[in-house]
């Protein structure tokens, strides 16, 4: 094995990780580089969104969004994650690296109560714990340059590692916000269950919430051809995971946790 081989191996070896499920996960790039990423992509995102002035609709998403972030592993939770609200008429949300949420004003037709709202806020930062972006520009950039120059990733900021970035067109835009496997999908959805029950959240109506998705999407793409779980698909793992996170809630309620954000 010649020596850029074996350096490759073992750059590899040492990213290998697990995520919050179990899974086996690649993850080559620094948290912090993440971090700066996903910060930058939100602030572009700010400057070129339209910010929804609604203080009602602000303070409401902020309250969700608080109580699923303060059950986070300490180390997440940081000095605090920004939420801005969107005035876009798409049933959408995301959360990024750095501590950053962004919620559009679309969704608030669709999740009709706090706990349907919680549902999707919990499994965006789901997307984020499990550190899918890291993990989905790790294969991106080893299937694109090969295993012998991955080892650019791993140390601290070069100009190697800025002209490597450049190269693959992993700015922030691109890097951060390309579409999530349907396996990423899928444990985002499990952890954001587990989430929104710990924070206090009726983690039931996590089905009731894919349903109105179900009704107000129209058609979908078969399965096969997306990137994300069918409807049903969805319903199903989650009426399938709702048992296990039904003692998570009812102990956050014993406890105090009991959001009432409206």
């Amino acid at each position: 094995m010649n020596h850029r081989v074996l350096t490759a191996t073992l750059v590899l070896l040492t990213a290998c990780a697990t995520s919050p499920l179990g899974r086996s996960q690649l993850l080559i790039f620094p948290a912090a580089e993440m971090d700066a990423m996903g910060v930058q992509a939100f602030d572009q995102i700010v400057q070129e969104g339209a910010v929804s002035q609604d203080a009602a609709a602000n303070a409401y998403v902020r309250c969700v969004a608080n109580a699923i972030t303060a059950v986070l592993p300490a180390e997440e939770r940081g000095e605090g994650w920004e939420v801005v609200v969107f005035d876009d008429e798409t049933a959408n949300a995301f959360a990024l690296p750095g501590r950053k949420i962004g919620v559009h004003t679309g969704l608030l037709a669709v999740a009709t109560n706090q706990d349907q709202l919680a549902t999707v806020i919990g499994h965006e930062v789901g997307h984020v714990l499990a550190h899918h972006g890291n993990e989905r520009m790790s294969q991106q950039f080893v299937a694109q340059t090969g295993l012998g120059v991955a080892q650019v990733l791993a140390g601290e900021p070069s100009p190697a590692k800025d002209l490597a970035l450049g190269a693959l067109g992993l700015g922030a835009q691109v890097g951060i916000l390309l579409p999530f496997s349907r396996s990423q999908e899928r444990e985002a959805d499990l952890l954001g269950l587990d989430l929104m029950a710990q924070a206090g959240f009726d983690s039931r109506q996590s089905v009731e919430l894919w349903r109105n998705m179900a009704k107000g999407g129209g058609g979908e793409q078969p399965e096969f051809l997306s990137t994300h779980p069918s409807h049903d698909t969805r319903i199903q793992d989650l009426s399938q995971r709702i048992p296990q996170t039904l003692p998570l809630y009812e102990k956050a309620r014993q406890s105090g946790r009991a959001p009432r954000c409206s």
